[in-house]
């Protein structure tokens, strides 16, 4: 949306509405800006929902498993969980075979892993979506 549609959305001028949005871009509360882009239109359309136990939770454990996942493309959400399982990932890819690739590589290499578990997505209802703002 642009400043002027959101300057008339909210009631405000242009001028005003700039400000604040930029007050709120310093404050952190507006993290960034993004495209919203369809991952099938760019030949990724298969999505997995990967649930991860680890053998051992501890410090060393999770700070190298995290930092492997932050740095896979493939991996495009990731959750820290309570209880069982331990971690929540989405993982994109071309096609199923693609993501078993990317499974027995990657996946099935994450330190300290003792299960995984896909779930394949049928279909996505919701994404992207935000805060309820």
């Amino acid at each position: 949306m642009t400043a002027t549609a959101l300057a008339a959305k909210v009631g405000l001028t242009v001028a005003p509405c700039h400000r604040r949005l930029r007050d709120l871009e310093r404050s952190g509360v507006i993290r960034g800006y993004r495209a919203d882009i369809d991952p099938a239109a760019v030949g990724l359309g298969f999505e997995a929902s990967v649930f991860v136990t680890l053998r051992q939770v501890d410090r060393a454990t999770m700070e190298i498993f995290e930092s492997r996942v932050a740095e896979s493309p493939q991996v495009v959400e990731a959750q820290r969980l309570f209880g069982s399982p331990d971690y929540l990932l989405k993982v994109i890819a071309a096609d199923l075979p693609a993501y078993q690739r990317f499974y027995d590589a990657e996946l099935t290499s994450l330190p300290g892993v003792e299960r995984l578990t896909s779930t394949l997505v049928m279909k996505n209802l919701k994404s992207n979506a935000g805060p309820p703002v």
